[in-house]
């Protein structure tokens, strides 16, 4: 599927492992620290591609259980601790938080193409600047964002038309979530960059720290059990507080204590203050890939509108398929979250041919292991169904006939999230965004409203399908003939050290070009 192209760009020879010059290589290192922390990520640019993904992806993928489970198992506590009002006050303020985490998310994924490439060319230092003007970037944004959303958190409230009984909770709820919300980012930030060194089991462990500490004190503070104080909502938003503060702070401190590629010390902390170049590159890059999960929730929540028209057991049914789809889809974005630093670490080393292998590894296992899910669920459906509802409720049948039509979709979906995810790791970002709108937009809202004249109801299910086919369709067009591969994703020269650089020869680092 790969299609390689004429670069015209100089070139500088690989070095004897295959890999092209970077600063490192040439001898512009830092030092015995350095290559010590260099030396302790996991290299994806050699060995057998397959396994190497697999055991990359695995770990992303149980991180991704267990965030959904804790979600879960604390929407199971406020529920039953403290009524139907409360539930929907945290419902309220995380749609909130998924608006806020959804711009991260964007630039999380910038930084991590941006510390891959870097990584994979042997550029630690390129890795530290842009892990720090990262964090400089959204931790200092969260800090104004989280003393904003403290003082207006009731008009934000407000303003999403959260019933009445539920805003006083809501609005307690969210407060402290928002005094969260700077640990939270760095924590997200410093998982993200980790799996762009190659690390992807580090995050699981600490993630696993969190829904630990999370779901421990969510009913310990709801209801005050032992020397606990009795917070009510507050106690659940504590709890989550008390998590993100705790896994941050121990993320970094495995961080020093290993002496990781991402730390900074001495001199680097001034990596801290963002650099315009970086910066620029990271909203330029992480903007529209924050977008793209606005254009999914926003879809998803029109779709919820077309569903409550047709009655509540139709959207009891839509609820229930929802909470599987959750995760059917969750091995693809963890083979995707794979395929992105895999392919950036090869891409920054020049090794092209790598690039297309990962991509085919990505498609296969995707395609394998999101059947055998679907297939699990499809067979077993109706006792997981029964967790959600009543074994008489005529929503069981409904939500059957919708995972008989819809659940194949994740198929492509997976397909087109490997693809965008190999594109993305060389910077194409606003290309994914345009195919991701055309086909949730025109194609499956537009069938799901305008079919419903010929095939009623159904219309709504089918739409699934049909705009996973579209969008893998274009998806795999672009991949094939755009012009993704000629683009140059670099970590800008250090302007302290730009007149030193600049007598460099060849490209700043070292990035060989796929050639015929």
């Amino acid at each position: 599927m790969d299609r390689p192209h004429p670069s015209g760009a100089s070139r500088l020879p690989p070095s004897p492992d295959g890999r092209g010059k970077g600063p490192a290589a040439a001898g512009g290192g830092k030092g015995e620290g350095d290559r010590a922390g260099s030396g302790r990520q996991r290299d994806l640019t050699v060995g057998a591609i397959g396994p190497t993904l697999l055991a990359f992806a695995l770990p992303t993928l149980a991180s991704n259980i267990l965030q959904s489970l804790n979600g879960s198992i604390n929407s199971i506590w406020v529920g039953r601790c403290l009524g139907e009002g409360a539930l929907a006050a945290t419902s309220n303020a995380n749609i909130i938080m998924f608006l806020m985490f959804s711009a991260v998310f964007g630039f999380g994924m910038a930084a991590t193409i941006l510390i891959g490439q870097s990584v994979g060319r042997g550029d630690i230092e390129g890795a530290r600047r842009a892990f720090g003007s990262a964090v400089g970037l959204v931790v200092g944004g969260a800090v104004v964002i989280a003393v904003i959303g403290w003082l207006f958190a009731p008009q934000i409230l407000r303003l999403l038309a959260t019933p009445g009984e539920a805003q006083n909770m809501a609005r307690d709820y969210l407060r402290v979530i928002f005094l969260g919300l700077p640990f939270s980012m760095l924590g997200v930030l410093i998982q993200m960059s980790l799996r762009g060194t190659g690390d992807s089991l580090t995050p699981l462990w600490f993630m696993a720290l969190s829904v630990a500490i999370d779901s421990t004190f969510n009913p310990l503070l709801i209801d005050g059990i032992g020397p606990f104080p009795k917070m009510g909502i507050g106690g659940s938003a504590t709890a989550t507080l008390l998590a993100g503060i705790v896994s941050s702070a121990g993320l970094l401190i495995y961080v020093y204590a290993r002496d990781l590629p991402i730390r900074l010390r001495g001199a680097e902390v001034r990596y801290l203050i963002p650099e315009k170049a970086l910066v620029k590159t990271i909203l330029a890059k992480g903007l529209p890939m924050g977008a793209q999960m606005l254009v999914m929730s926003t879809a998803g929540l029109t779709m919820m509108g077309l569903v409550n028209r047709l009655g509540v057991d139709t959207a009891a049914a839509y609820a229930v398929s929802q909470q599987l789809w959750t995760y059917i889809q969750m091995p693809a974005m963890a083979i995707g979250v794979a395929v992105s630093s895999m392919a950036a670490q090869n891409i920054g080393a020049g090794k092209w041919d790598r690039v297309g292998a990962v991509t085919r590894s990505g498609i296969i296992y995707n395609t394998i292991i999101t059947l055998v899910v679907i297939a699990a669920i499809i067979l077993f459906d109706r006792p997981v169904m029964t967790l959600f509802v009543g074994r008489a409720s005529p929503a069981i049948e409904i939500a059957r006939h919708i995972q008989l039509i819809s659940s194949w979709t994740f198929v492509m979906f997976g397909a087109t999230m490997v693809l965008f995810s190999t594109v993305r790791s060389n910077g194409a970002t606003v290309p994914p965004l345009i195919i991701l709108a055309v086909a949730f937009y025109p194609v499956r809202l537009g069938f799901a409203i305008e079919g419903q004249r010929w095939i009623g109801a159904d219309a709504l299910w089918w739409a699934f399908p049909l705009g996973s086919m579209v969008s893998l369709t274009l998806a795999a067009l672009y991949y094939r003939y755009g012009r993704w591969r000629e683009q140059v994703l670099i970590v800008p020269p250090d302007p302290d050290e730009a007149g030193e650089r600049a007598h460099a020869s060849g490209e700043p680092a070292g990035r060989l070009h796929p050639n015929g």
